[in-house]
């Protein structure tokens, strides 16, 4: 499972688990030449998903004239900048400013071209004043997860908020970022803390595989969404990057304590767990280890976020060897088509590499599709199984399955496993309609 980063779908962990307008701005009508509508929902809808997210925020509403900013020449020169993202979305504001989210991109590049902007605008007209995040330039590049209440209520200053779909309720301000007294009287908490009630399962399904036998596993999370309700209502836990993370580390040692009380509810179904890895060499696993009843030894899956990995290497090939030696498989979590390409799945030596399904991988064509797709067959002729995670609709199962993907979770399979039909049933279905 993906555990959300800070603000971004575990991946932070949901499952235990983001031109200028033309210059009349007035006198369109908003909701059809605007983004603001688009942007607030993009937001709302993947503050769990923002690791590796920045947002690059040109500030043209606070240029003395704005009549001297030269859109077109802006978008191209963010355009040339921003050919190899990993992704990328612009957005153009209703007071004249410009968004860009993107990922995968050198800092100082996109500093450069900034700065580059900035002088070209500068040449010709003045700032009117400190930008709404207290600095002097026309320009700030922001890492999202970081700065994500602030962007929300920038958006909210410029927008009437029934204006703006998605927007929060007239009145309601965004939760403030938990800080670390508060903190603490969550950790207290979740020791004593049944965590029963909020721990669910998904399965991964193998979809060329026909029979009653072709759940892969089970993978476990928590709703952090209802944990926060329950815990710290009045506070975003994860708005602050390395709070959420102890706060992880602190839910990994309660689901840890909860397993020990015994697996039985899962029958003899494999299980993944989604686990930080300093965790899994800590004591509170070796306990867990310890209790891990018979039947379920080779039975476990740790998924690993990809983030996580590349922070600490090291811990990784340390896992590798308790790994072999105590029989658990690993999965690499949280990838997408970018960095999927990054990685050398077989030198990690990973059972299993989960790729979020998104309808980029449609619009993958040349260089890029054959780097993705050449992995996807490596994996199948190799240990490594592809799983194509999140699909929330049958397009996603359609695409594995056309692409050589044997793998799939989401909400789209748990909802055709509900109503009794078979995988393999749902998606000729849906293929034989798309014809």
């Amino acid at each position: 499972m993906n555990r959300p980063t800070p603000q971004q779908q575990r991946p932070l962990r949901d499952h235990i688990r983001v031109t200028p307008g033309t210059r009349n701005a007035a006198a369109l009508p908003r909701e059809q030449e605007f983004d603001d509508p688009k942007l607030m929902t993009l937001l709302q809808s993947a503050t769990k998903e923002m690791q590796g997210l920045r947002l690059v925020h040109l500030h043209l509403s606070l240029l003395d004239n704005t009549e001297l900013s030269d859109t077109a020449v802006i978008n191209r020169m963010l355009g040339e900048v921003s050919a190899n993202a990993a992704h990328l979305q612009m957005f153009n504001m209703s007071n004249g400013d410009i968004i860009m989210l993107y990922k995968g991109l050198k800092f100082s590049a996109v500093e450069d071209v900034c700065k580059k902007i900035e002088a070209q605008l500068l040449a010709k007209t003045k700032m009117k004043g400190a930008n709404p995040y207290k600095e002097t330039t026309v320009w700030s590049i922001l890492e999202l997860s970081m700065n994500f209440v602030h962007v929300i209520r920038w958006l909210e200053s410029i927008t009437k908020a029934e204006g703006v779909a998605g927007a929060l309720t007239p009145g309601v301000e965004a939760k403030p970022a938990i800080g670390p007294e508060e903190l603490g009287k969550i950790d207290k908490a979740l020791r004593m803390f049944d965590l029963s009630p909020f721990l669910f399962n998904q399965a991964i399904v193998n979809i060329r595989d026909d029979s009653d036998k072709n759940k892969e596993y089970f993978e476990l999370y928590i709703t952090i969404k209802g944990l926060q309700d329950r815990l710290s209502p009045d506070f975003d836990l994860s708005a602050n990057k390395w709070l959420f993370n102890y706060f992880t580390s602190s839910l990994d040692q309660s689901l840890l304590r909860s397993l020990n009380h015994g697996l039985e509810f899962m029958g003899n179904e494999s299980i993944g767990i989604n686990i930080n890895l300093s965790t899994v060499l800590s004591p509170a696993f070796q306990k867990f280890d310890e209790r891990l009843p018979a039947a379920f030894r080779g039975k476990v899956v740790l998924e690993i976020n990809k983030g996580d990995l590349m922070e600490n290497l090291q811990l990784y090939r340390q896992l590798l060897d308790l790994a072999a030696q105590r029989e658990y498989r690993i999965c690499i979590d949280g990838l997408n088509e970018f960095w999927i390409t990054q990685f050398d799945l077989e030198s990690l030596g990973c059972d299993y590499a989960k790729v979020f399904w998104s309808n980029d991988l449609m619009t993958l064509e040349g260089e890029h599709e054959r780097a993705f797709l050449e992995k996807v067959e490596t994996a199948r002729n190799g240990r490594c199984k592809f799983i194509l995670a999140r699909c929330g609709t049958v397009t996603g199962l359609m695409y594995a399955h056309n692409h050589g993907i044997d793998m799939v979770q989401g909400q789209a399979v748990d909802t055709v496993l509900r109503k009794g039909i078979r995988i393999t049933e749902a998606i000729k279905t849906a293929m034989m309609m798309d014809d």
